[in-house]
């Protein structure tokens, strides 16, 4: 009997996906979603669940009910480990499968795809509903912060009984969800839709509210019984080299935060449009992925992305054994666009023109020595290897440098790590989750940290 084999084909045809900014994945038939499903081998140790997921997903059950078609029993087994996983099935890079024992010796199971099929399936037959608490607690947490980590956290502490507020900057809820990925990958409509349910538990939202602007840090310590800082990584790491000062050099997270509010009717025109421009983005990670198939859609002459570090190898590297996440070349549906990648660039200096607008960069090229199992440990600079990058605009993707040590961390008197992480102080009921005290990382993993860390505030609290 033939096996079914992995489906790699999951996006709409470029030529039509370029022109708008719905998500680029296709919705695959449920019948070929059971078949994918049924490829899991429900393994004596199910590695995607211990070691592959955050999250601690119960993958091998959620996949059989999948298969069966029992998707009461199917989202059941999700929503007990993964509060959100309309988000974790659109923007995590599957840490679950690249674990899979079905991987060892051939392709992995669709673990992402299942969970988008579960969950969707789950919300257009009503399985999904608000969940409030039987009784309060009578204690008030104030939760700053509506990304990733503050809504999972959120979530938690409210079916625990406690009284849940959180603080948003932004106009909308959603953080990076919202503002930091592009339609094509997350849908707002999605976002907007849990929003609603976690509403109607008894959680409020309190917008366009700076914590230590609008109202102090203090003032919430001495309000509620606990705040819960989950506010990202908002430090950009910045390349400074001559000619950092020109016009048309920018934060790659600025750039998709524009685009955003653009679509959404924020603001009325978009000051960061790369229409009719050379794009050159310096980051080789997803984020500047996002900023290709941003720049695509909004026109752009040309994208390019460059990358100091080497072009990781086509297959699993042997630094990173399974059931370790796998070191290897990943093709973004941006890059299948049409941006150009290239890989051991260092920047030198920017380049630009009497009026101080960026025309370009130079480079040069970087030799990587490698570990004995192929990963790159310190770069060398290659002789006679300089170059200039012709460009418009430039997209600074390089990742961020943690919590500055003014603002919130000072006035609520938080240590930080030598990274720029926030250290809670737990003893006056101050907290921190997800990236501002771990450094940025993966969605899925800043929502493990807030499962993690609401647990120990129920104990802190209730004990």
């Amino acid at each position: 009997m033939k096996q079914t084999a992995r489906i790699h084909d999951l996006y709409r045809p470029v030529a039509e996906r370029v022109r708008d900014y719905r998500e680029v994945e296709r919705r695959l038939p449920v019948e070929t979603i059971r078949e994918q499903a049924a490829r899991c081998a429900d393994c004596g140790i199910p590695f995607c669940h211990g070691a592959g997921c955050p999250l601690e997903n119960c993958v091998p059950d959620f996949n059989a009910a999948a298969a069966a078609g029992n998707w009461n029993e199917a989202y059941r087994l999700l929503s007990q480990t993964s509060f959100f996983p309309e988000f974790t099935c659109r923007i995590c890079p599957a840490l679950c499968e690249g674990a899979c024992c079905q991987g060892v010796a051939g392709e992995p199971v669709m673990i992402r795809q299942c969970e988008k099929a579960i969950i969707e399936t789950a919300f257009q037959h009503g399985m999904v509903r608000p969940v409030r608490p039987v009784v309060r607690n009578g204690r008030r947490i104030a939760v700053v912060g509506s990304g990733p980590s503050g809504l999972f956290a959120s979530e938690a502490l409210n079916r625990t009984g406690f009284s849940v507020t959180v603080y948003e900057a932004a106009h909308r809820p959603g953080g990076l969800l919202r503002y930091g990925i592009p339609d094509f990958k997350l849908d707002k409509r999605v976002i907007d839709r849990r929003l609603e349910i976690m509403k109607a538990s008894g959680i409020e939202f309190v917008t366009d509210t700076r914590i230590g602007q609008d109202i102090s840090g203090t003032y919430l310590a001495r309000h509620y019984d606990a705040v819960v800082l989950a506010i990202g990584t908002p430090a950009a790491r910045d390349l400074s080299i001559p000619g950092r000062e020109l016009k048309g050099i920018h934060f790659a997270l600025d750039f998709l935060r524009s685009q955003t509010r653009s679509i959404h009717g924020e603001i009325s025109e978009n000051p960061l449009c790369a229409k009719g421009q050379r794009v050159l983005i310096i980051g080789g990670g997803d984020t500047g992925s996002d900023c290709a198939g941003t720049a695509i859609r909004q026109g752009a002459a040309e994208v390019r992305q460059i990358e100091i570090m080497p072009m990781p190898p086509e297959s699993r590297s042997p630094s990173t054994p399974w059931p370790q996440w796998p070191w290897m070349l990943r093709t973004s549906s941006s890059h299948l666009e049409g941006c150009a990648r290239e890989w051991n660039l260092a920047s030198d200096c920017f380049l630009g023109n009497e009026a101080g607008q960026v025309t370009g960069v130079q480079a040069h090229q970087v030799e990587w020595a490698l570990s004995p199992e192929g990963r790159p440990l310190k770069p060398a600079p290659v002789a006679g290897s300089e170059r200039i990058i012709e460009c418009d605009m430039v997209l600074l993707a390089l990742g961020f440098t943690g919590v500055p040590a003014e603002g919130l961390a000072k006035e609520l008197e938080l240590d930080r790590t030598p990274r720029g992480a926030l250290v809670p102080a737990p003893d006056r009921h101050i907290y921190a989750l997800g990236d501002c005290a771990n450094g940025a990382s993966l969605v899925v993993r800043a929502m493990a940290d807030a499962k993690k860390v609401t647990r120990q505030i129920a104990k802190d609290l209730l004990s």
